[in-house]
């Protein structure tokens, strides 16, 4: 093999986390022989840029597990990264809205996850207040994060992207990797191309195809990756004055989707959405995309019919919302009321790599496992985004 193909580190996935990863080991190590290798033609294609740009604050997560001690710190350590680099970020605030007295113990219990987690100015606000923030929305009560903030994930992931070349790091783009072998000194990558490379360690950050990669590098198949298609419509301009921030539900604490929610964007456009849809392909952006072998994966994976057998109210409930702009906007328009199905128009379609266990169980925290010279992130769902430069820390700390 040629010298050029033999490194240090390959990190396997140039999205955000991936990208996060290489600029922290180069930071770490300078004049690591590092190597970036991305499936598609370019970085940051999936779930990277296709996401609501939200530097979430918090305030959902069980106390203790990673997505709690990564996204607080993350969120600070993004919001830094960004003021440094004169990435557009701005903090304009999150309301998470209780319609009714039901809602309210829910909505107690995200205010102590919030405090647990040290969400700063994290406050529980009144029907008068809250719509004192947002006068047009509906609800009870709230909580209200000011600190939360927006952002262009694809700006930062140009900026990590950037970072990685100036420390020495090599992106290589079009490299899908088919094959992994590992002996007691090295991991040896083989595309799909026939191209090789070769390595002390290997980070697999693959994201939708993150359970594969995994198998072939000899770990467990459990959990399975499941794709979820998540479209977002948004706000016709005139408008987009209905909301000043976010405003989002109370969610369900039994599910890892936070629900329909409202949006404001740095270009002045709001997204409602998303809706949460099993897809027929693993990058399914198009309605009704179907691809077999990412259609076999989902339904012959017994953890896949173990979650229908639970959430198939839920699952009906989603699918007519997706069919039905009418449905859309009554979801949207409860913490809205003014919000009218004429008030929506298309946006974009994100899908979330979503983990399944074998049991069905729909993995809610982040999940990072090692193979022999490797270490995978099994599970990356959102606040990913928000944590990527905390959890690229904690990866690089076992990539040694």
């Amino acid at each position: 093999m040629p010298a050029a193909d033999r490194h240090d580190t390959i990190v396997v996935g140039a999205g955000i986390l991936g990208l996060a990863v290489a600029r922290e080991i180069l930071a770490r190590r300078p004049g690591e022989r590092l190597l970036v290798v991305e499936r598609e033609a370019a970085p940051a294609t999936h779930q990277s840029t296709h996401n609501s740009g939200v530097i979430h604050g918090g305030v959902y997560y069980a106390p203790g597990s990673l997505k709690a001690r990564l996204c607080v710190d993350g969120a600070a350590r993004m919001v830094a990264y960004c003021q440094a680099n004169a990435i557009d970020v701005r903090r304009i605030g999150k309301l998470i809205v209780a319609l009714d007295e039901d809602e309210l113990p829910a909505l107690a219990e995200l205010e102590r996850r919030g405090h647990a987690n040290g969400v700063r100015d994290l406050r529980r606000l009144g029907g008068d207040a809250l719509r004192a923030i947002e006068p047009h929305a509906a609800g009870i009560a709230a909580l209200h994060s000011p600190g939360t903030a927006i952002v262009d994930f694809g700006a930062v992931c140009r900026q990590l992207a950037a970072d990685v070349a100036a420390a020495g790091g090599e992106l290589r783009c079009g490299w899908r990797v088919d094959h992994v072998t590992t002996t007691a000194s090295t991991i040896r990558l083989r595309s799909s191309i026939g191209a090789e490379a070769q390595a002390t360690r290997a980070v697999f950050c693959a994201g939708l195809w993150s359970d594969r990669l995994a198998v072939l590098a000899g770990a467990d198949p459990d959990p399975r990756i499941v794709p979820f298609r998540g479209a977002y419509l948004q706000l016709r301009p005139e408008r987009r004055t209905l909301v000043r921030g976010l405003v989002y539900p109370v969610p369900d604490p039994g599910l890892p989707f936070l629900g329909i929610h409202l949006t404001p964007r740095l270009d002045g456009s709001v997204l409602v959405g998303p809706t949460a849809l099993l897809a027929g392909a693993r990058d399914g952006y198009r309605l009704g995309a179907l691809r077999p072998a990412d259609i076999g994966d989902t339904l012959g994976w017994p953890g896949t019919w173990r979650m229908a057998r639970r959430w198939w109210r839920t699952g009906l409930g989603e699918a007519h919302i997706a069919a039905s702009r009418d449905a859309f906007a009554a979801t949207a328009g409860r913490y809205v009321p003014a919000l009218a199905a004429a008030d929506l128009i298309p946006a974009f379609a994100g899908v979330r790599a979503q983990a399944v266990s074998r049991r069905g169980r729909l993995v809610d925290d982040f999940v990072i496992s090692p193979t022999p010279r490797a270490i995978h992130v099994r599970n990356a769902p959102s606040p990913a985004a928000t944590s990527a430069l905390s959890l690229a820390a904690l990866i690089a700390d076992a990539a040694v």
